[in-house]
């Protein structure tokens, strides 16, 4: 049966029962948690973090994690929570260090910038590799106010997981794919190669965005681009 929690007891408050040879093992514990959540984070994407770098986002997490065990748990000495919280924050001042010096390290641990839409069409191989979808895509656009894809001349995904947007500064009378309103709430007419045009119309392709001009009568293919199958009218 445990011992009742002897209140405002400092030696069990500040130092606890273990050797002080444990604060060493306190320090590479850290360590190696550190770096495997630094390995995961970095893993599940930078699109989970926000406006935080991947760095600043594990420092806060860490701490959170650390100080919050030493405050109501009476078993953990203080001296312990104090020594988790040094060695992180020497870990996160010795990686801003590093990364700010090295370029390398700094796109291997924060990522880079991906572009994913060119002159109105979809880099879907980018957006693949980076494991996004078409639907956030089209949401991040339509929060900069795009409603289809022949105004953007440019988007990127930065490294913090959030979309800068570049549109054509005179925009042209060019067509491009609808993304307003979703598709969800009111989807464009659909064609699947095969499919016979009953009248002179333009289609953009879903998967990659291109955009191709039919006549009356005629099929429509597989998209040249992509090999998509699926096209929607563009209004």
């Amino acid at each position: 049966m445990n011992e009742p929690v002897v209140a405002f007891d400092l030696g069990r408050m500040l130092i606890g029962d273990e050797p002080p040879l444990f604060l060493l093992e306190i320090a590479l514990r850290t360590v190696i948690i550190y770096a495997y959540t630094l390995f995961l984070i970095r893993w599940i994407g930078s699109r989970s973090i926000g406006q935080l770098s991947l760095v600043e986002f594990l420092l806060v997490i860490a701490l959170g994690s650390a100080v919050g065990d030493a405050m109501f748990y009476p078993d953990v000495p203080l001296i312990h929570c104090m020594a988790v919280i040094t060695v992180v924050v020497l870990l996160d001042k010795s990686l801003s260090y590093i990364v700010a010096r090295n370029r390398k390290l700094e796109d291997v641990i924060e990522g880079i910038s991906v572009e994913v839409v060119r002159d109105g069409g979809i880099l879907w191989k980018a957006l693949k590799q980076m494991n996004v979808g078409h639907d956030e895509l089209f949401e991040q656009l339509r929060l900069k106010q795009v409603r289809h894809l022949g105004q953007v001349r440019a988007a990127y995904f930065e490294t913090n997981g959030l979309l800068s947007v570049f549109t054509f500064d005179d925009p042209p009378a060019r067509p491009g794919l609808v993304i307003e309103p979703p598709w969800d709430v009111s989807k464009p007419t659909e064609f699947r190669s095969g499919a016979t045009v009953r009248e002179k119309r333009r289609l953009a392709c879903v998967q990659c965005a291109e955009v191709l001009a039919f006549s009356a009568g005629e099929a429509v293919p597989t998209c040249p681009r992509c090999g998509a199958e699926v096209w929607h009218e563009i209004r």
